[in-house]
C-alpha cells in the first residue's frame, strides 16, 4: 500500500485536546460492512449493538507515566520517553533533544537521574535509571502522562488517560478505544455478552512517524503481548465455531490476528503490519478511535473495512465535526 493513500484533509480544530465528560457521552460512528451504511450514535449505545453469542476483547495494558522532564548538565532542558524495560535498570527510550545528547550524558530530575548508554537511531536510546529505592516507584513520582504531541492541554486527571479496566502496567500510550466506557457502561457490557481480557504493551510505533512510500517497506517495532491458555482456546473455538468477536481497539486486534496462528506463543512479541490485502482471521467487528493520517493504525482499520469504506467514513466523519484522534470521538465497524 502506498503511504500517500493513507492521507487525508482534517482541519485542525477537530483534533480534540480534551476527553468529553461522561467518557461515554463521546459519539460513534457506525459503519456497517455488508450495506456500507454509516450512522450517528453516542458510545453509550454500544451494548445495543452487540448480541449474548459475542464475545468482546478488551486490552487491560495500563499506561506507565513515563514522559521524565530532565536537565542536562548545561542546564538545558531534556525529555525521556520511557518505552520498554531492558533489565538491569535499563530501559528504551525516546530522547530530546537528541542532537544535543552523547553517550554518558546524566539527565537529573526530581528523584531521578538518566544515564544515556547509547544513542540509537530515529531519536532513540538505552538509558539506564538511577534512584534511591525503588526504580518503579522513582519513575511514578516523577514521571507524567504521555500523551500525544498533538494534545497540547495536559490533563487535570491522569485517570482519564487509563481505560477503566486497565491492571498491568507496561504502556507508552493508551489503547484508547476502551477510553470511552464508564465502569457502569463496562459492567452493562458484561451483562450482554462474554468479555475476555488480552495484554498488549503500546510501544515505539505508536509515535514513529511514517517515513516510506510502500508501506510494505515499513519495519513494525515489535510489542510484547499475554494472552491466557483458557482465553486462547475460547477464541479459538469461538472463530470455529461462527462467534463473532468484536475487537475494543486496534492493538486487540494486532494480538487477535497474532494469535491466530497457532505457532504463536501464548505471551511473546508481535511485529504484525495489516493494511489492506491482510487476512483477519479472528476479528469480527471493531471499536476504534479516528487516527492520524499516514499511520500504521488508519492502514489497519483499511485492511479490515476496506478502503473506500474508511475513506467515506472519514469524510462524513470531518463533514459532521466528528472530534478524531486519542481524546475524540469513536467507530465501530460491523
Amino acid at each position: 500500500m502506498r503511504v500517500e493513500d493513507l492521507d487525508y484533509e482534517l482541519p485542525e480544530e477537530l483534533i480534540a485536546q480534551t476527553p468529553v465528560e461522561p467518557r461515554d457521552a463521546s459519539r460513534l460512528m457506525i459503519v456497517d460492512r455488508s450495506t456500507g451504511s454509516i450512522t450517528d450514535a453516542v458510545f453509550a449505545d454500544l451494548p445495543s449493538l452487540l448480541g449474548p453469542t459475542d464475545i468482546v476483547v478488551v486490552n487491560t495494558t495500563r499506561v506507565r507515566p513515563a514522559r521524565l522532564r530532565l536537565r542536562r548538565a548545561t542546564g538545558g532542558a531534556a525529555e525521556v520517553l520511557l518505552l520498554e524495560p531492558r533489565g538491569d535498570d535499563q530501559w528504551t527510550a525516546l530522547v530530546r533533544p537528541a542532537r544535543k545528547l552523547r553517550a554518558g550524558d546524566h539527565l537529573t530530575g526530581v528523584g531521578i537521574v538518566v544515564e544515556v548508554m547509547e544513542l540509537l537511531e530515529a531519536g532513540r536510546a538505552d538509558v539506564r535509571l538511577h534512584a534511591e529505592g525503588s526504580i518503579d516507584a522513582a519513575i511514578e513520582r516523577a514521571g507524567v502522562m504521555p500523551l500525544p504531541p498533538y494534545i497540547r492541554t495536559a490533563t487535570a486527571d491522569p485517570e482519564r488517560y487509563q481505560t477503566v479496566y486497565s491492571e498491568l502496567v507496561g504502556s507508552a500510550a493508551a489503547p484508547t478505544a476502551g477510553l470511552h466506557f464508564t465502569p457502569t457502561l463496562f459492567e452493562q457490557m458484561r451483562a450482554t455478552c462474554r468479555v475476555v481480557a488480552v495484554d498488549l504493551h503500546v510501544g515505539l510505533d505508536t509515535f514513529r512517524p511514517l517515513v516510506v512510500d510502500d508501506l510494505d517497506a515499513h519495519e513494525m517495532h515489535s510489542e510484547a503481548y499475554t494472552v491466557a491458555p483458557i482465553v486462547r482456546r475460547e477464541l479459538a473455538e469461538a472463530v470455529t465455531g461462527g462467534t463473532r468477536i468484536v475487537a475494543i481497539g486496534t492493538t486487540t486486534v494486532r494480538v487477535l490476528e497474532t494469535i491466530a496462528d497457532p505457532k504463536a506463543p501464548d505471551s511473546g512479541r508481535t511485529s504484525i503490519l495489516l493494511q489492506p490485502g491482510s487476512q483477519f482471521r479472528s476479528t469480527g467487528a471493531l471499536v476504534t478511535n479516528f487516527h492520524l493520517p499516514q499511520s500504521t493504525l488508519l492502514a489497519l482499520v483499511m485492511g479490515f473495512a476496506g478502503e473506500e469504506l474508511i475513506r467515506e467514513a472519514y469524510a462524513l466523519a470531518v463533514q459532521r465535526r466528528y472530534r478524531f484522534f486519542s481524546f475524540g470521538d469513536c467507530m465501530v465497524i460491523l
